[in-house]
């Protein structure tokens, strides 16, 4: 099944507009009424929802990533993406969306930089 992204705070709206016009199933954190929860509630809920999170947010995601690993729980995945030209964003997450399936992100933490 193709991955359904949620799209973090930090990232910019055209983007999420870009993937929607791509056919991918997208929401951002303003749509989902998060704007302003915490990275951990922002996680918290794409594990809910089975959403594979987008955002720029390193640091954080890199360090949650690890402690739910370290926790035994489980996310539906982590794109971590430089704050780059929304069109090279596109392009290197499209290509990771056309190679994962969300079984395949399941707990795991990508880096686009990785998918140029």
């Amino acid at each position: 099944m193709r991955l359904k992204a949620y799209v973090d705070e930090d990232v910019p709206l055209s983007f999420a507009q870009a993937l929607r016009n791509r056919g991918v199933d997208c929401i951002t954190t303003q749509e989902a009424g998060n704007k302003g929860l915490s990275d951990a509630e922002q996680l918290a809920f794409s594990a809910e929802k089975s959403r594979t999170i987008v955002t720029h947010n390193k640091k954080d995601f890199i360090l949650l990533h690890n402690e739910y690993a370290r926790a035994g729980k489980t996310h539906p995945g982590i794109v971590v993406a430089d704050q780059l030209p929304v069109g090279l964003t596109l392009r290197r997450f499209m290509k990771l969306w056309f190679s994962r399936t969300s079984e395949d992100m399941a707990n795991r933490l990508e880096f686009l930089s990785n998918w140029k």
